[in-house]
């Protein structure tokens, strides 16, 4: 049996030779004082700022690389039983997994080895922007270049690739989760009102927008006033969340300009034709594609499914091992 599996710093999503995608969940575990797995996943998820003393929900990866390793291991255990569950199997699994571009060789060498405890028989490595390009049917096995920006919870992946390859690239510690810290420090600070994670990320899914909309949404958002102390609700307005993001939009948008004055002129000429594309889950925020567009001068589109993408180029990469085996690690 082979695995594919897209461990992002927000999600982690499982993708099984023969039967697709089987699981997507939050990257969350939920341990106790005796430092005892709790809940995993989206039961962990619902947990985060609202759990006891007793336990506590964390993510074990940040900026997409492993920031808790005993943790990260059970939690690739567990995605890893869950994705194989009812499904007959002789031995231990081969298991692909996904990581940063920018990930140093100690990083890498974590995740192999967690794969492996996790159960994996053969643990392979792809680059997030490999898989996400191969996942999104981008032509790269082509002496032509093709530019993916695979917008993820941790980091944006940015890369231009041709002939199966890499040429340039770029892993910048901006994504999902600036966004949502972005908001919520806006919210603080204009409004005095303390909000959590989770509602942050649910007013930028709601009402964000990367360019101001023609017709302006509002929310409700609750939190905490830090002035009384008391339970308060104040409307927000998708300007203002724009307004809010503009600092982590700016800098994705210069991540993304700098690797294009990286790429040689022919693959340059290459980009003009085909456009940038987007993946990830950052790439569904509202008129992220039109502001890389306006930027770069490039034209930008959103990949199908883009939240898939690089779930769906590990499971490529596996089908299609011989082809993809230069763009893979087995050992770091």
């Amino acid at each position: 049996m082979k695995i594919g599996i897209d461990l992002g710093t927000a999600n982690v999503l499982v993708f099984v030779q023969g039967q697709g995608i089987t699981v997507r969940e939050p990257s969350v575990v939920a341990i106790d004082s005796d430092d005892r797995i709790v809940a995993v996943g989206s039961e962990a998820k619902e947990m985060l700022g609202r759990t006891p003393g007793s336990i506590t929900a964390i993510r074990p990866l940040r900026d997409g690389v492993i920031a808790d390793y005993v943790v990260t291991e059970a939690m690739l255990r567990y995605f890893i039983k869950k994705g194989t569950a009812g499904k007959i199997s002789f031995g231990r699994p081969d298991v692909l997994v996904s990581v940063p571009a920018g990930s140093t060789s100690v990083e890498k060498r974590y995740v192999l080895d967690a794969a492996r405890q996790a159960g994996a028989g053969k643990a392979y490595l792809i680059e997030e922007p490999m898989a996400a390009a191969i996942g999104a049917e981008l032509p790269i096995s082509g002496p032509s270049g093709n530019m993916i920006v695979n917008i993820g919870g941790g980091t944006a992946e940015i890369a231009v690739i041709s002939l199966s390859d890499i040429v340039v690239a770029k892993s910048h510690r901006v994504g999902g989760n600036r966004f949502d810290e972005a908001i919520a420090l806006y919210i603080r600070r204009k409004y005095n009102l303390m909000i959590g994670d989770r509602t942050a990320e649910q007013v930028k899914i709601e009402i964000g927008s990367a360019l101001p909309l023609e017709e302006e949404l509002t929310m409700s958002v609750k939190g905490r006033d830090m002035i009384a102390g008391l339970p308060r609700e104040v409307l927000i307005t998708s300007t203002e969340i724009t307004e809010a993001m503009e600092v982590p939009l700016r800098n994705l948008t210069d991540a993304i300009r700098g690797v294009l004055e990286q790429t040689p002129p022919e693959l340059s000429a290459d980009i003009i034709d085909k456009g940038i594309v987007l993946s990830g889950g950052g790439a569904l925020l509202r008129n992220i594609d039109r502001l890389i567009t306006t930027v770069t001068g490039v034209a930008t589109h959103v990949a199908p499914d883009p939240l898939s993408c690089v779930a769906k180029g590990t499971g490529i990469a596996l089908e299609h091992f011989d082809v993809f085996a230069k763009s893979l690690t087995s050992q770091a």
